[in-house]
C-alpha cells in the first residue's frame, strides 16, 4: 500500500459494499461490489467486452451523451459552464494548448488566489492532446481531439478561513465517487462490473489520491482530488519520487472522456466509428476503400483487438500487428493493406476535427507556440489524404468539422486551410531538393538518416517521415522514423506546454519587503503633477558609469514601462533639489522611478510628469485599441494581437494573421478607425472580477497579455474591451485623427500595422505629402500625375534594359561566330572556345550561351572587376563545368562553381588571369580525362 492508502478507505465504499482488492495480472490496488473479481478489469489485464456488446441501455451520439451528462450534473445544484478556448494561452501563460479541464481554472482558482466561475460546477471541454497524435488510428481509442466532461468543486480547510477566494467544502471524495456510480447506473451499466482502480495523480507541482473509473474494459473517467502541493520535507512520497504534504484547498478534478462514454453506449470496433461516422464513411468512398465481406470480418476483428492494446508501451507498432495477425490467423503483409488505409482514414477524420477546433478558436498557423502546432497537424492531414488518395480539398473535410462543432467562422477557417495548403506545396517544393541532397551525403556515409534530421526536415521545410523514406530509398539510404515521431516534434515546440518561470530578478529582491506603490494615474489619466513620500532610495551604478538612484514613492502620478508603452519622464522635487525621472520600473506592485539624483529617504516631494509626452503616448495607446478592432473588422474575428510598442511619434500592432495586409484592407481600417475616432466615444475603465470578465467578454479581453489579480482593469473603447494597465485618453476624439502609414509581414503568420495618431498623424502625413512634392518637382508634374509618370518612365527604362540585354547577346553571337574568337581547343572531338572579354557578368554568360549553342564548350574570362570566369557545357561532353570554374578561380585567389553544365566563380587577382586562361586548355583536358 502507497503512503496514500488511507487516503482511499471512503465511507461510500464501505456502505456499498465494495471490496479492496489487488490485480492477480498487473497488482494494482481496486475497489469493486465483486468480490470474487481478481482482475482491476484494465487492458491488458483484461479486454473490452462493450465491442458489439454495448455497455449501456441505449445508444447515444456525442451531442446527446455531452447533454445527459451536463444534465446529470445540473441537477444536482452544479452550474453548467461554458467550455474554454482549446488554445490555453489566452488566459494563462505557461501552457499553449487546453489538454483537461482542470487547465480552464489553472493557477489562479486551484490556487485560491481568484474564485472560481461558480462552485460546484460542471462543463464540457474540448481538449487536445499532441503527444496523441502518433497513436491516433492505429489504435481503437486515442483522439488526439477529445471533449473532457467534468465536475468541479473548489474547497478550502476551515483553518485558512479568509485566506483564500473561496472557503469551507462544497463536497470530496465520497460524493465524487457517488456521483460517478449514480450517472453510470442512470445510463444502464452494470455496476457490479465496474472498478475502481487506486492511481496517485501528480503533475505541475501538485498531487493527490486518484481514481481510474474501469467498465468493461475501457478506462471512462479519473477521479482526481488534488489536495497535495510538492514539498521537500512532505510526509507523503509518490511515483513521481518527489515529497508532499497537504494544501489549505483541495480541488475536486475529474475527467469524463464523452468519447469513451459514446463509444460504449454504441459499442463500435472502434471509437472512431462512434465519434465520426458520417466521415469515415465520406473517406472511404472518396478514397474508394471497399472491402469484401472476408475482408470487412478480418478489419473488424483487427480493430477490436487494436483497442485493446496498451499501445503507449509498445514501442513497435509493426510488432503489435503482428500479435494481432497471428490471433486473427492472417498473415502480417495481408492485414497491414488491409488496415492501413482505414486507420489513415481514421486519423483523417480525428486532425480535421482538431484543425476545427484549433482555427475556430482563432488559431493562426505559423512557425512558433500554437501556430506551428496548427501547421504541423494541418500538413499531416493533408499528406495523410495524399497517401490513402483522399482527393476532396483539404478545406472542405475542415468545414465538415466545424459545421458540426457549431462555428461561425466557417469561411474564415476554409480560406485558412487553402491559403496553408499552397504554402506547404510551395515549401515542398523546396525541400525536396534538400532531401535529395542529404540522401546523397549519408549514400557516402553508407549511414542512416538519424531521427534529428527529420525533425530539422519537418521543422525547416514541412517535409514528412515518410517521404524522406521515400526519396532516401532512391539513394539506397534507410530512415529512422520512432513511432513517436510527430510527438516528439510537438514536445520540441512546446507542445502544450509554454515555458517554466523564471528567477527572481534582483531588483524584485531589493523592493521585496516595500509596500504596494498607490497608482494615482488610474485615479486621473489627465493629471501629472502630485506629491508623495519618499520611502526607500537605491544607488546604483548609471549606464555611464555615474551614480543613479532607484527611488520608491508612497504613491505616484508616473507610468512605469509595460504593456508596450514607454515609462513616463519627469521630475522630483523638493524645497532644496530637482531630479530627473529618466525611467520607470514596476516590480511585483512597487514602483521604481530611476532617476539621477538622490531626493532623500523620508523626504516630501512633488513630482510632475512631462505632459506632452504622456499626452502623446495616451494617444497611441488608445489608437491602438481603435486600430486592433478596425483590424478585426476588416480582416476577421481570429486577427488577435501578438506584440505592441508605444512610441511618441509612431506605434505599432503586431496582429496574427494568416496573408499580407493588401492596400484597399489597410485603407478600410483606417476608414474605420477614424469613424470611431469621429463618434468621439467615451473611453472607459472599470475592474471587475476576473471571472465576470471573463464570462461578459471572453478571452478576447487579453489582447495584450495576461494581468495577475483577482481583479482586473479593463478598458472600453466602443464595443472593444481589453484587459489593459495602459494610459487612455477619455474620449476616442482626444486621439485627434489615426493615419496608418504602413504594414509587413515580420514573421510567417504574423503582420505588423504602424500607424501615427494625433499631432504624430498630421506629421506624418506632411511628410509624405513633401516627398510627394519633391517627387513631382523632380519630374516636373503636377503631385496627381506623379504615378502615371513614374510608371511612364519605369516602363522606358524596362524597354531600354532589355534592349542592351539584345544587343548584348547579339554581340556574344557575332563574337561565338569568330568577330572576336578566342582560341580554339580539341577535346577529344569537341571544340572549346578559350576567350578573354572584359565585360560584365551578364555579357560573359550571354557570349557563354552564345557558345554553347553553337556545340562548343565556352571558357571566358574578365578582368573587369577582379578576375572573373564563365564556363558552359554543351549536353553530352564529359566536362564538369564547376570542376573547371573551381580549378580556375583557385589560380585568381578565389572560387567558384555550379552545375556540370553552367559555372561562374572568380577571385581577386586580375594580374593572374591571362595565366589561368593559358592554362585552361590543360585544365580541361584533365577534367575531362577524369
Amino acid at each position: 500500500m502507497s503512503d496514500l492508502a488511507e487516503e482511499y478507505q471512503l465511507a461510500y465504499f464501505e456502505e456499498e459494499g465494495f471490496t479492496r482488492r489487488e490485480c492477480v495480472e498487473c497488482g494494482d490496488a481496486f475497489w469493486t461490489r465483486d468480490a470474487d473479481r481478481e482482475t482491476c478489469g484494465e487492458p491488458p489485464c483484461e479486454t473490452y467486452s462493450f465491442i458489439d456488446d454495448p455497455g449501456f441501455d441505449e445508444e447515444y451520439t456525442l451531442e446527446e451523451m455531452r447533454e445527459a451528462f451536463l444534465s446529470f450534473f445540473e441537477e444536482r445544484d452544479h452550474e453548467r459552464i461554458e467550455p474554454y478556448p482549446v488554445a490555453a494561452n489566452r488566459w494563462r501563460d505557461d501552457v499553449l494548448l487546453t489538454q483537461a479541464s482542470i487547465y480552464d481554472f489553472q493557477p489562479l482558482v486551484t490556487s485560491g488566489e481568484t474564485p472560481p466561475p461558480a462552485n460546484p460546477l460542471t462543463i464540457s471541454q474540448p481538449c487536445i492532446r499532441m503527444q496523441d497524435i502518433d497513436n491516433v488510428g492505429k489504435t481503437g481509442r486515442h483522439t488526439m481531439a477529445f471533449e473532457m466532461m467534468a465536475h468541479h468543486a473548489f474547497n478550502a480547510k476551515e483553518e485558512a478561513d479568509g485566506e483564500y477566494a473561496y472557503e469551507g467544502e462544497v463536497y470530496w471524495k465520497d460524493q465524487t465517487v457517488r456521483y460517478c456510480d449514480e450517472l453510470l447506473g442512470e445510463l444502464g451499466a452494470d455496476l457490479d462490473r465496474v472498478t475502481y482502480i487506486e492511481d496517485p495523480w501528480v503533475g505541475g507541482g501538485n498531487a493527490g489520491p486518484a481514481f481510474e473509473v474501469i467498465y468493461e474494459g475501457a478506462e471512462l473517467a479519473t477521479l482526481v482530488f488534488m489536495s497535495l502541493e510538492q514539498d521537500p520535507e512532505g510526509e507523503y512520497e509518490l511515483k513521481d519520487g518527489n515529497r508532499y504534504s497537504e494544501m489549505d484547498t483541495y480541488v475536486v478534478d475529474t475527467g469524463y472522456g464523452l468519447e469513451r462514454w459514446t463509444w460504449m453506449s454504441q459499442g463500435t470496433a472502434t471509437v472512431y466509428e462512434a465519434v465520426y461516422p458520417e466521415m469515415i464513411d465520406f473517406l472511404t468512398d472518396n478514397a474508394g476503400i471497399d472491402y469484401t465481406e472476408e475482408e470487412a470480418a478480418i478489419v473488424h476483428e483487427a480493430a477490436k483487438l487494436s483497442g485493446n492494446l496498451d499501445i503507449d508501451d509498445v514501442d513497435d507498432v509493426e510488432a503489435a500487428r503482428g500479435d494481432i495477425a497471428d490471433e486473427i490467423g492472417v498473415d502480417v503483409a495481408e492485414l497491414r493493406d488491409l488496415v492501413e488505409p482505414l486507420e489513415t482514414v481514421y486519423a483523417i477524420a480525428d486532425h480535421s476535427r482538431t484543425l476545427a477546433y484549433m482555427l475556430g478558436d482563432g488559431i493562426v498557423p505559423s512557425n512558433v507556440g500554437t501556430g506551428y502546432l496548427a501547421r504541423m497537424v494541418l500538413r499531416r492531414t493533408k499528406r495523410l489524404c495524399d497517401t490513402v488518395g483522399v482527393d476532396a480539398p483539404l478545406d472542405e473535410l475542415v468545414d465538415m468539422q466545424a459545421d458540426r462543432l457549431g462555428y461561425r467562422n466557417r469561411d474564415t477557417i476554409r480560406d485558412v486551410v487553402r491559403t496553408e495548403v499552397e504554402k506547404y506545396r510551395e515549401t515542398l517544393e523546396r525541400g525536396t531538393r534538400r532531401v535529395e541532397q542529404l540522401a546523397e551525403e549519408y549514400a557516402r556515409e553508407g549511414e542512416a538518416i538519424p531521427t534529428r534530421e527529420l525533425i530539422e526536415l519537418y521543422d525547416s521545410h514541412g517535409i514528412q517521415p515518410d517521404m524522406v523514406r521515400e526519396i532516401a530509398a532512391e539513394e539506397g539510404v534507410d530512415v529512422d522514423v520512432p513511432d513517436d515521431f510527430y510527438a516528439l516534434v510537438a514536445e520540441r515546440h512546446g507542445g502544450g506546454e509554454a515555458g517554466a518561470e523564471g528567477e527572481t530578478s534582483p531588483d524584485l529582491e531589493r523592493v521585496g519587503d516595500l509596500p504596494e506603490t498607490d497608482r494615482l494615474y488610474y485615479d486621473d489619466q489627465d493629471r501629472t503633477d502630485f506629491e508623495a513620500v519618499v520611502l526607500e532610495v537605491f544607488e546604483r551604478e548609471g549606464e555611464d558609469g555615474e551614480a543613479a538612484y532607484d527611488v520608491v514613492l508612497d504613491q505616484t502620478m508616473f507610468y512605469p514601462e509595460g504593456g508596450g508603452q514607454p515609462a513616463d519622464r519627469g521630475t522630483l522635487s523638493t524645497d532644496d533639489t530637482t531630479v530627473e525621472v529618466r525611467d520607470v520600473q514596476s516590480h511585483d506592485g512597487v514602483v521604481v522611478h530611476r532617476t539621477d539624483g538622490d531626493p532623500g529617504t523620508g523626504e516630501f516631494v512633488r513630482g510632475q510628469v512631462d505632459t506632452a509626452r504622456r499626452r502623446k503616448l495616451m494617444r497611441h495607446h488608445t489608437a491602438t485599441h481603435v486600430v486592433g478592432h478596425a483590424a478585426r473588422q476588416v480582416l476577421g474575428e481570429h486577427v488577435r494581437q501578438a506584440g505592441a510598442q508605444k512610441h511618441t511619434d509612431t506605434a505599432r500592432l503586431d496582429v496574427r494573421h494568416y496573408e499580407s495586409i493588401t492596400r484597399e484592407q489597410v485603407t478600410e481600417i483606417e476608414r474605420i478607425a477614424n469613424e470611431i475616432v469621429m463618434e468621439n466615444l467615451p473611453v472607459s475603465q472599470e475592474w471587475p472580477d476576473r471571472h465576470e470578465a471573463e464570462a461578459d467578454h471572453g478571452f478576447d479581453i487579453y489582447q495584450g497579455g495576461i494581468p495577475a489579480g483577482e481583479q482586473i482593469r479593463l478598458i472600453q473603447v466602443g464595443e472593444d474591451v481589453q484587459a489593459c494597465a495602459g494610459t487612455h485618453v477619455s474620449r476616442t476624439g482626444d486621439i485627434g485623427a489615426i493615419k496608418v502609414l504602413g504594414t509587413e509581414r515580420i514573421q510567417d503568420g504574423v503582420v505588423r500595422l504602424t500607424y501615427a495618431a494625433g499631432e504624430a498623424a498630421i506629421e506624418a502625413t506632411q511628410a509624405t505629402e513633401d516627398a510627394l512634392s519633391e517627387a513631382a518637382r523632380i519630374l516636373d508634374v503636377d503631385p496627381e500625375e506623379v504615378p502615371e509618370t513614374a510608371e511612364r518612365f519605369f516602363e522606358e527604362w524596362k524597354a531600354r534594359g532589355k534592349q542592351i540585354e539584345d544587343l548584348k547577346e547579339e554581340l556574344a553571337a557575332i563574337r561565338a561566330s569568330g568577330g572576336e574568337s578566342g582560341e580554339e581547343v580539341d577535346l577529344d572531338g569537341t571544340t572549346a572556345v578559350v576567350q578573354r572579354l572584359d565585360g560584365d557578368m551578364d555579357e560573359l554568360r550571354a557570349t557563354a550561351n552564345a557558345v554553347v549553342e553553337d556545340g562548343k564548350v565556352a571558357v571566358i574570362g574578365s578582368g573587369a572587376d577582379g578576375a572573373q570566369f564563365v564556363v558552359g557545357v554543351p549536353d553530352g561532353v564529359g566536362v564538369d563545368a564547376g570542376e573547371v570554374v573551381g580549378e580556375l578561380a583557385r589560380r585568381v585567389g578565389g572560387g567558384g562553381g555550379g552545375p556540370p553544365d553552367f559555372a561562374q566563380g572568380g577571385g581577386p587577382d586580375a594580374d593572374a588571369l591571362d595565366d589561368a586562361l593559358a592554362d585552361a586548355p590543360d585544365v580541361l583536358r584533365t577534367v575531362l580525362n577524369a
